[in-house]
């Protein structure tokens, strides 16, 4: 079974402006996706969508079979799907430990030895301890974002969404955390999903869905690599679970246009 399935997904603001209509992509686990496309094509609003943020038109999303406007949508954002922002949206004022440990927190799952399993996750994606003592702040843009990613799958997520989570980086940066979610799909049998401008994040994908002119065109890239076993391994809780949010969607509170 899929872990996210797209059947006929529209979306539309205001009842009048028509974002994108009729998707119907499958997203598997132990793979990355790209979703590519022009500016206001809708990116950005489809992630907003599958992280269960804003509500659908038109169409259904299916997590795991279930439709997700069926089930307990506080509970699958927070546990079931990760977020990386181009922009971090980290809590400055903390470290880096901290920041992961509170996502733990407000995710509401039981994770014993929280300190230790945050360390252990930063140092995963490169951040040593000394690294992870300091405040976000302290940290270069690249350190951040891996930041940004350890918190988002410090819960164990099925599912990483990331929007443009490359876009303030430098190449050889982009690279490195390119690497960091390949590895968390082959390894950790993870969905990853990326939005993205870059040709260089497209090429590395299993899958590329490009939403053009309204309608998407699914393009194989590469054939998926072997899966690889391995262990799987804020100030307040809404603010650490901060999300993409579409302007103007039914979501209370949205901030973010349609990209």
């Amino acid at each position: 079974m899929s872990v996210l399935q797209l059947e006929h997904l529209g979306y539309s603001y205001n009842g009048k402006t028509k974002v994108f209509e009729d998707l119907n992509f499958t997203f598997e686990a132990g793979t990355v996706y790209a979703i590519v496309g022009k500016s206001g094509a809708g990116k950005t609003t489809l992630l907003s969508l599958l992280s269960g943020l804003a509500k659908t038109t038109e169409g259904k999303i299916l997590f795991q079979g279930q439709d997700i406007s069926k089930i307990d949508r506080y509970r699958f954002r927070s546990q079931d799907v990760g977020v990386v922002f181009q922009s971090f949206n980290l809590l400055p004022h903390m470290t880096a430990v901290e920041n992961v440990e509170l996502s733990m927190d407000v995710s509401g799952k039981k994770i014993a030895n929280r300190r230790e399993q945050a360390l252990e996750i930063l140092d995963s994606v490169g951040l040593d301890e000394e690294k992870a003592n300091r405040r976000v702040l302290k940290l270069s843009g690249g350190e951040q974002q891996r930041v940004a990613i350890a918190r988002a799958i410090s819960y164990n997520p099925s599912i990483i969404l990331a929007d443009e989570p490359t876009g303030n980086l430098d190449p050889g940066t982009q690279e490195e955390i390119v690497d960091i979610f390949r590895r968390f799909a082959l390894e950790e049998d993870k969905c990853v999903i990326i939005v993205t401008h870059s040709p260089a994040v497209a090429e590395i994908a299993d899958v590329v869905y490009e939403i053009k002119s309204l309608k998407p065109v699914k393009k194989k890239l590469t054939a998926p690599l072997p899966k690889k076993t391995s262990s799987k391994p804020a100030d307040s809780k809404r603010e650490a679970q901060e999300s993409v949010q579409p302007e103007n969607s039914d979501y209370e509170g949205s901030t973010l246009g349609l990209d």
